[in-house]
């Protein structure tokens, strides 16, 4: 099981932050992080934060976790990954998703209707553009050269490099299944490895649609990381940041975070959190998050019970550990993160894809 990191978010763009940032993602690659991952929001973009870090760094792989589809137009997001797949000398990682309705028709001004739809022609052209090929293309949503205007095919001016693998990240079963069918890889959020399959069955069915099986993507998911025999205080700290998922991640028509743990059986509780966060009421919101739910999505407690966690995501099938350690300093998140990959080495015993029997009852797409 490879790991990662992720930097960047809604609040990034603080200097200071931003240095911060850096001296990590560069200390993570010597501890052997295999991969750091640049979020987008609605602060830091995901492309300029990697540009600067493929100068910095030699062996990670860098990612964009996520590109927001709505806010580029396919074309630009092709050429984006190219040059930045030239910078980093292939090391580069295209990360995708539809975001929410609040962020793309608030931020970016578009309409969200059929993101997946959408989400399917972006990797369609994408594609396309990595191949070489001229860019002429029939879609619902995206059509080249447009019509009725002076457009002509073009092909972009960029070598063509198809091998740039493109990663999605989707929590709803439609999305899951376009992943399996489309994607290299999974970014996956709002997971529990004892409920793999309410994720892994849907992009099971969809690597079925291409002949392929679930074990030829990369499935990326993890959470907090945190040593220490106080676990009540570690799970009380996060509940905040769950209720804030739960409740304000989205409207609340479309909170794709707080449906995908109604599926996996908190129902109840991911309802109530979300009335209670929507009302105002965002202390009462993060009392009512079950301490199962906080344990379930980190990895928490002393180093056997982290061990155990570790054992539970490589079981489900989970190929990239992304981890989020816990510390207030630089020096303190570094210690966290190279005694949890030493961890992640120790448990998995250097086997990056081994077979397990979770995995392959996740191969079965669901009915």
């Amino acid at each position: 099981m490879k790991t990662a990191i992720q930097i960047g978010g809604p609040g990034s763009g603080d200097p200071a932050v931003w240095r911060a940032a850096v001296a990590f993602a560069c200390e993570a690659e010597k501890l052997g992080v295999d991969s750091a991952w640049s979020a987008e929001a609605w602060g830091q973009d995901a492309v300029a934060p990697l540009a600067f870090l493929a100068a910095r760094t030699s062996r990670m792989k860098l990612g964009t976790g996520i590109l927001q589809i709505s806010a580029r137009a396919p074309s630009m997001t092709a050429m984006t990954a190219l040059t930045l797949a030239t910078l980093s000398e292939d090391r580069f990682l295209l990360g995708l998703g539809a975001s929410g309705p609040q962020v793309v028709e608030g931020l970016h001004g578009v309409a969200f209707a059929h993101p997946l739809a959408r989400l399917r022609e972006t990797v369609e052209i994408v594609r396309m553009a990595f191949r070489g090929e001229k860019l002429v293309y029939s879609g619902r949503h995206v059509v080249l050269p447009r019509p009725g205007g002076e457009g002509k095919a073009l092909r972009l001016a960029h070598p063509p490099n198809p091998a740039i693998p493109i990663y999605l990240a989707t929590l709803g079963p439609p999305g899951l299944e376009l992943t399996g069918e489309l994607a290299d890889g999974w970014l996956g959020t709002s997971f529990m490895p004892e409920h793999a399959d309410v994720f892994f069955s849907h992009i099971a069915r969809g690597t079925a649609l291409r002949g392929r099986r679930l074990s030829e993507l990369d499935l990326q998911v993890g959470g907090g990381v945190e040593f220490g025999s106080d676990v009540e205080r570690m799970v009380r700290s996060r509940k905040p940041q769950l209720a804030f998922t739960l409740g304000a991640m989205g409207s609340r028509r479309h909170n794709f975070y707080n449906a995908a743990y109604r599926r996996a059986g908190f129902e109840d509780a991911a309802r109530e959190v979300q009335r209670l966060w929507l009302e105002g009421k965002r202390d009462e919101a993060a009392q009512r998050v079950p301490d199962e739910l906080v344990l379930k999505t980190n990895l928490l407690g002393t180093e056997d019970m982290i061990c155990e966690r570790i054992r539970r995501y490589r079981e489900a099938g989970v190929t990239t550990l992304r981890l989020a350690p816990a510390g207030k300093t630089l020096a303190e998140r570094l210690d966290v993160l190279g005694r949890a990959i030493e961890l992640v080495r120790r448990e998995c015993g250097g086997q990056e894809h081994a077979p397990r029997r979770e995995r392959q009852r996740a191969e079965r797409p669901s009915r």
